[in-house]
């Protein structure tokens, strides 16, 4: 189908809240609340549904128990036992996801992805960091085998990771049991059940599922896996990191079992002085693609379907700390924190050990909450799935600024998805922090709204034929 030339929706007033059109249009305004989604959300479909009911919160309990097993998974402990530390759950690790694999009909690899690292803050001496990753490649891909080194042939990448290795007080004790059952055997543990569950299906779109190492140790792993996708040229769109998803349990004993914290950065951190400029001209500090894929996780995972509220923290990690998406940010790749509710302090980072109060500390595995880290998985799947089936999010979304006008019009590039549908052009108030309005266009590249670029937001999604919907796009001005 060949893309519509220009068309132009007219309001029946300037403001944004006016959802009235002329018949070249329908808008669907619904402003979100407490209780309300936002206008972009998505209902899960019956297929998402079937795959969040597999996810088994046994099978996560049990993964978690494998994984204190090994005693201790610091990063500079023993990796040539086969019972005891990082190189027996790395082993092991493998040998989980490529029994997964073999379920897949071919689409799923699995692989150690190794590098040493030269002595650095917290690795005194060279040390070999290894990753276990398995890749699922995604059906518009060509045939052959996924490998890091060839992952221009991907097309779309979505990324999930947890770290798999441990620590206790010390962060240079390397021989303590450090059992890391909430950080982050649960993170691992959902990376796993995600594996294992979408092997057997098949996405459009290549995910990587990752258990990186080194996290502890100043996030090694993961930096090396985001550096050897940025090398390879792959167009990863979304990454998460699920770190501390173990217990919904706060130190002072309050519970919140049905809330999971996504963190999200504003201002990217790989922003060139150049962009920083063109920022502040244009506003955009909430819009960064990483806010907009935060947006989308709220609108396909915020719901019955995985029985969970995701709250949307505005802050790329929690104050003054950090975790294993911050590498792929640093390269440019939109990325995302999941993180339980509120932590117990007592349960991570610290030497296994009752006091003289009886109160018991430790990262052990009867501190965690089984069932809620099953919902976290529903969390992440239900985003994962849904950004893999989906069109991709659209390129070089611009709004026309070579006339001063009251209107708007917008231009993007139409995407290479066999199946695309179209696209809708989406606003908010400026100091809305969901979009509120949402206008279909049809199979355009072109739209001109009757609203003032200086007083709401816009942004573009894609739509393909099945009814998914792309993260959205803001635009650049272009002159």
């Amino acid at each position: 189908m060949r893309p519509s030339p220009t068309r132009r929706t007219v309001l029946t007033a300037t403001a944004a809240g006016a959802a009235a059109l002329t018949a070249t249009g329908t808008a669907e305004a619904a402003p979100a609340s407490a209780d309300r989604p936002p206008a972009t959300a998505q209902r899960p479909t019956r297929e998402l549904r079937a795959l969040l009911r597999e996810i088994d919160p046994a099978r996560i309990e049990a993964t978690v128990r494998r994984l204190v097993s090994f005693g201790t998974r610091h990063t500079l402990s023993v990796q040539d036992d086969p019972d005891r530390g990082i190189g027996a759950a790395r082993d092991w690790l493998l040998a989980e996801l490529t029994s997964y694999a073999a379920a897949s009909g071919g689409r799923m690899t699995a692989e150690l992805q190794s590098y040493v690292q030269e002595p650095a803050p917290r690795i005194p001496t060279p040390t070999k960091i290894t990753n276990v990753v398995a890749t699922l490649r995604g059906s518009v891909t060509p045939m052959g085998v996924p490998s890091l080194e060839r992952s221009r042939e991907w097309g779309r990448v979505y990324v999930v990771s947890g770290h798999y290795d441990s620590r206790v007080t010390d962060v240079m004790d390397a021989t303590s049991d450090a059992p890391g059952a909430d950080d982050d055997a649960s993170g691992v543990a959902v990376v796993l059940e995600l594996a294992r569950v979408m092997a057997k299906r098949r996405p459009a779109s290549t995910i990587v599922f990752a258990a990186v190492a080194g996290e502890e140790q100043g996030l090694y792993g993961s930096a090396y896996l985001a550096q050897q996708l940025k090398a390879a040229g792959a167009d990863v769109q979304g990454m998460f990191t699920n770190d501390i998803v173990g217990s919904a349990t706060a130190d002072d004993g309050t519970r919140d079992p049905y809330t999971i914290r996504l963190f999200t950065e504003g201002v990217p951190s790989s922003e060139t002085p150049e962009q920083a400029a063109l920022r502040r001209s244009v506003g955009g500090e909430n819009d960064s693609a990483t806010r907009q894929l935060a947006r989308f996780v709220r609108d396909v995972a915020d719901n019955d379907a995985t029985g969970m509220r995701v709250r949307v923290i505005y802050r790329r990690d929690r104050y003054l700390r950090g975790g294993d998406h911050i590498p792929f940010l640093e390269r440019g790749y939109p990325a995302a924190r999941f993180t339980e509710p509120a932590e117990d302090f007592a349960h991570q980072h610290q030497n296994v050990r009752v006091d003289d109060s009886g109160k018991q500390y430790g990262d052990l595995p009867e501190f965690c909450d089984f069932p809620f880290t099953a919902r976290v998985a529903k969390v992440n799947a239900a985003a994962l799935w849904t950004l893999a089936q989906a069109p991709g999010t659209p390129k070089n979304p611009r709004i026309i600024t070579s006339n001063l006008t009251n209107s708007t019009s917008l231009t993007w590039a139409r995407g290479p998805e066999p199946d695309l549908a179209g696209y809708e052009v989406v606003w908010r108030e400026t100091t809305s922090p969901e979009w509120t309005h949402v206008l279909p266009v049809g199979d355009a590249t072109t739209h001109e709204v009757d609203l003032s670029k200086d007083n709401v937001f816009f942004g573009v999604r894609a739509v393909n034929r099945s009814g998914l919907r792309s993260p959205v796009a803001f635009p650049s001005p272009q002159s």
